[in-house]
């Protein structure tokens, strides 16, 4: 598998996870391996449990850079699962080039999301990154 695949995979638990927080991450991954949505693979789990253990710093991170009066609970349920992954991933993959994550991002909106998304993930991730750069 991809990276990229194992990425599409990682967003679509973290998706799930949004609407049956009841289950467990295994148990999500059980039951989408069992419908043969999903392959095990150790990026796709290694980048879903980190995006969700740190939710709260990663909605930190995109709400400290939605401008115009954005507010988290505005973005789409799809977008905001894309962001998360992407800001977890900028923050915690050094080995993946920022440009490679943000890129993967706007793909994935672009499959997934409305037609405009895209442009909101680009312009909320390169933000984020230059907030980022600024911190070094």
């Amino acid at each position: 598998m991809t990276r990229k695949e194992a990425r599409e995979q990682a967003f679509i638990i973290i998706f799930e996870k949004e609407f049956n927080n009841e289950y467990s991450l295994d148990e999500i991954i059980d039951a989408a391996a069992e419908s043969d949505l999903f392959v095990a693979d150790d990026f796709a789990r290694q980048l879903a449990e980190k995006t969700l253990a740190e939710m709260d710093i990663l909605d930190e991170k995109i709400t400290s850079n939605l401008k115009g009066g954005w507010k988290l609970g505005r973005i789409s349920k799809v977008s905001l699962a894309i962001l998360r992954l992407a800001v977890c991933e900028m923050i915690n993959f050094s080995d993946i080039p920022v440009s490679v994550s943000i890129n993967e991002a706007v793909e994935l909106a672009k499959k997934y999301a409305a037609e405009e998304d895209s442009s909101f993930v680009n312009g909320l991730l390169s933000s984020v990154n230059k907030g980022m750069t600024a911190d070094v």
